[in-house]
């Protein structure tokens, strides 16, 4: 089963901290391009956050933002300076012993002083377990959404697939009244010459025409890069190189088979066979 690089997922959980959120995006791109938005105090993980996602993903460029809301609530948020405290009371009572000043030091306006209240830093070492797998369960969510939109791409090329063979067939079918009427048409330019054209000349030149011609060889390497592209879709693993690879091929025979057409029919169905195929490399651009 084919896997698109486009999907979603979404994974909270909640901590006695507060609550995680990751949120995952990806779209096409040539390679694995992992960028990560995460809380301060998180940014040591990313490298055990793009170890996870790279043992689910192998193609795309993946945006992942970790949310966190930690719960402010509790005096277990914050811790008085007891220091800092004692320091600022004796540098204000030094100072107005200066001053002259006997006013007595207001309490709010000494825990308003910087560092005297502070607060508790977030307990990371848990926050990082939950961070962790809330990611394993996104990334899980997130290929499970790849795989959804990769089984709708596989859908429509292998209606492409039978497409092609369905116009390789009627180039096919077509080719016995070709070479007929190319037939009728050197033989026609003959007659009108004023000296009698000798038969075996004639049904020389036909050959060497014929040979010029003969799409056979095209029309049969359109059907084996269908078989390869079929091949390909059934693998359980990543064939996005793969498959663009084929479209290339497809599409130097179908230019191939448009150059050596010789009646307006056959160049028809070239032109309609370089169109499907447009369309199918279009849809490989997005697979894993």
């Amino acid at each position: 089963m084919i896997h698109s690089m486009t999907g979603f997922a979404r994974a909270e959980t909640q901590h006695d901290r507060g609550q995680l959120r990751w949120e995952l995006r990806s779209v096409n791109h040539r390679y694995l391009d992992m960028q990560f938005r995460l809380p301060e105090g998180f940014r040591s993980l990313e490298p055990e956050f793009r170890a996870v996602v790279a043992g689910q993903i192998k193609r795309g460029k993946v945006d992942a933002t970790l949310n966190l809301e930690l719960t402010r609530a509790g005096p277990a948020e914050t811790r008085l300076n007891q220091d800092m405290a004692q320091r600022v009371i004796a540098y204000a009572n030094s100072l107005g012993k200066e001053l002259g000043s006997t006013a007595p030091l207001d309490p709010l306006a000494l825990l308003r002083w910087p560092g005297v209240v502070e607060e508790q830093e977030p307990d990371l070492e848990s926050l990082s377990a939950v961070a962790l797998d809330a990611l394993r369960e996104s990334v899980i969510d997130l290929r499970a959404a790849r795989a959804r939109e990769g089984e709708k791409i596989h859908q429509l090329l292998e209606g492409r697939c039978a497409e092609i063979l369905r116009l390789v067939g009627a180039v096919q079918a077509r080719l016995p009244d070709v070479l007929s009427a190319i037939r009728d048409r050197l033989t026609e330019k003959v007659e009108t010459l004023a000296s009698q054209a000798n038969p075996e000349r004639l049904e020389q030149e036909l050959v060497i025409l014929a040979q010029k011609l003969d799409v056979s060889e095209e029309l049969e390497r359109l059907q084996a890069h269908v078989a390869e592209v079929r091949a390909a879709l059934s693998q359980d693993e990543p064939v996005g190189r793969r498959l663009d690879f084929l479209m290339q091929e497809l599409n130097r025979e179908a230019n191939t088979l448009a150059s050596k057409s010789a009646d307006a029919e056959t160049t028809r169905y070239a032109v309609d066979l370089k169109v499907v195929i447009e369309q199918m490399r279009e849809q490989v651009q997005n697979v894993e």
